[in-house]
């Protein structure tokens, strides 16, 4: 539970998203410093792109081939509470996000029954990469996170006190003093009501370290 002088942050994310994972260590980072309070909810690059004709084949069969871990972190929500999703994803991020790569679907199976065995949570819940049983948990998470920021968003979406906002796309993860000023900075621009876009075009993969 957080004190009523404590920053609430939302937080969407896919489990399989670097960009997603760079910024939840970035607020993690933050925590640190300032009293914060996040609160994770699951989201699907999957949802994202069902109905963007302009996906290229080969990445609309990544992200097909990737979406088992967004259904498994929606199971552990409905089953399992908020806290442990939080934990689902940090075990989760550390076994796959420690150099960039795109993990097969093999990969993350293996990943995700580690975690769960790890965490102590239901193994069943592996059968959700396969299944459908939540997928009305994941959509409406999912949905709830976009509705906040428009259908051109993209993964994570961040909400700083109820303003929302995609991103930061973060291609590395800021520390110490300087992950507080990237989160001042974000909050804000964020607060301001005619603040729409900031975007440049990334020229390399995502650092982890």
């Amino acid at each position: 539970m957080g004190s009523a002088s404590d920053t609430t942050v939302d937080f969407w994310f896919d489990p399989v998203c670097p960009y997603s994972w760079t910024a939840s260590r970035w607020l993690a980072e933050v925590a640190r410093s300032r009293p914060l309070v996040v609160r994770h909810h699951v989201m699907s690059l999957y949802l994202l792109n069902e109905h963007r004709s302009e996906v290229s084949p080969d990445y609309r069969r990544t992200v097909e081939a990737s979406r088992g871990p967004a259904r498994v972190a929606a199971g552990v929500s409905a089953r399992c509470g908020a806290g442990a999703l939080e934990r689902f994803y940090t075990a989760f991020g550390q076994r796959v996000f420690d150099v960039w790569r795109r993990p097969s679907e093999q990969e993350y199976r293996a990943v995700v029954a580690a975690v769960l065995a790890e965490l102590g949570l239901p193994a069943a819940l592996e059968d959700a990469m396969d299944s459908g049983e939540f997928d009305t948990v994941m959509r409406a998470s999912h949905e709830t996170g976009v509705a906040l920021v428009g259908s051109e968003a993209g993964t994570p979406i961040t909400s700083i006190d109820g303003v929302a906002f995609f991103g930061p796309v973060l291609n590395a993860i800021p520390r110490g003093a300087q992950a507080v000023q990237v989160f001042d900075g974000a909050r804000q621009l964020a607060a301001y009501p005619e603040f729409f876009e900031l975007k440049r075009t990334r020229v390399r993969p995502p650092v982890f370290t």
